[in-house]
């Protein structure tokens, strides 16, 4: 808002100056002169360069299919919640006829009221279908009529290089449909999210981002969706021409499960906790009757222990596992784990590597759904 605030004032010290005001400072306002009703440009009518062409035919294509999105929270104020005084906003990429639009998690958090802006200026409340923190993508819904609700198309973010041409459309300052280009400065990088898991396969782009974009679209030339625009890398929150954008072939993977259960379908080891050590992970605590308490795998010895008629409960850890791999790869962080695990289904078995006891062996589980 402060933001805004400042672009607010900028414009009207620069339309006073433009019309010769000798005190910028007086309260009246700048004379007002309407528009000159002109009529719509017609791209083939105007002479373009190659690049110039990209830009206006990804531009057309796209924009209806790009939203923005306000979000509004709940605070308390002594025994009640009230609507908070600060909001949110986002963009998002409609998904489906049906009205469902991809998004960042961290910009429907916590949200108690959703309103989305289609292109044609229409507003619409939204409810969350399903979120997923560890990829910090959200999919929400609203009701609107299947004319005004133009999806976008799907690209393979599987198949972006660095040094590609990318555009993005979102809705910086609150400014909406807002197209900025520039490449794929950077692949595989990596972000840690808000529930300190890290998103892998992260595209870095110079494109500006700037507060406003986050859930937006990064599209090919072709105007596919190849990433969904996440983070800023620089200070004070200003675009710094560092931009990161989660790939398209995550997000379509979790989004058509948000949509089809309402929830992210998550396979589970039945691993509660882990210590980690520079070997590896160290088991923690198992759950009951779980996957890996079923497959084998062994925590830390619980003994009790009565000394002068007083129970004490004491933990040897030396007996638990160390996991050091899973699938033949080398395991290092609960992320490293987890990052395997996650990449496949409720049912499907996965071999751990360990060390019990100093000595190397292997453990199979097969993997139950997550009851989170």
């Amino acid at each position: 808002m402060r933001t805004v605030l400042h672009l607010v004032v900028a414009v009207a010290l620069v339309g006073a100056i433009a019309w010769g005001t000798s005190n910028p400072s007086t309260s009246a306002d700048p004379p007002r002169v309407p528009a000159p009703s002109l009529p719509p440009v017609d791209a083939k009518e105007v002479e373009l360069g190659p690049e110039e062409h990209d830009n206006v035919a990804v531009y057309e294509k796209v924009n209806r299919s790009v939203v923005n999105i306000t979000a509004k929270g709940m605070q308390q104020d002594d025994f009640l919640l009230v609507p908070a005084a600060r909001t949110g906003s986002g963009s998002g990429s409609v998904l489906t006829k049906q009205g469902h639009i991809l998004t960042n998690y961290h910009v429907v958090e916590d949200a108690t009221v959703l309103s989305v802006t289609l292109f044609d200026g229409s507003a619409h409340a939204a409810k969350v279908v399903g979120t997923d923190p560890s990829n910090d993508l959200a999919v929400i819904k609203i009701n609107a009529p299947a004319d005004k609700l133009v999806p976008i198309p799907w690209g393979d973010s599987n198949k972006v290089l660095v040094g590609m041409r990318v555009f993005a459309i979102g809705n910086p300052f609150g400014l909406e449909r807002t197209l900025t280009t520039g490449i794929v400065s950077s692949l595989n990088r990596t972000l840690r999210t808000d529930n300190d898991r890290l998103v892998r396969g992260v595209i870095q782009t110079d494109a500006a981002i700037n507060p406003g974009n986050s859930g937006g679209p990064l599209m090919n030339r072709r105007g596919e969706l190849i990433g969904i625009t996440t983070a800023i890398v620089g200070r004070a929150n200003q675009s710094s021409g560092i931009g990161l954008a989660v790939p398209a072939n995550t997000a379509r993977r979790v989004v058509e499960e948000l949509i089809k259960f309402g929830r992210l379908i998550r396979p589970d080891t039945g691993i509660l906790t882990v210590f980690q050590t520079n070997q590896g992970l160290l088991v923690g605590r198992l759950a009951e009757d779980g996957p890996a308490e079923r497959g084998g795998l062994r925590g830390p010895e619980v003994k009790i222990i009565q000394r002068a008629g007083t129970a004490y409960r004491t933990v040897d850890r030396s007996k638990a596992d160390l996991i050091v791999g899973i699938e033949g790869k080398r395991v290092k962080t609960l992320d490293d784990l987890l990052t395997v695990v996650e990449s496949k289904k409720p049912g499907d078995q996965v071999t751990l590597q360990i060390v019990r006891e100093g000595e190397h062996a292997e453990v199979k589980l097969k993997l139950a759904e997550s009851q989170d």
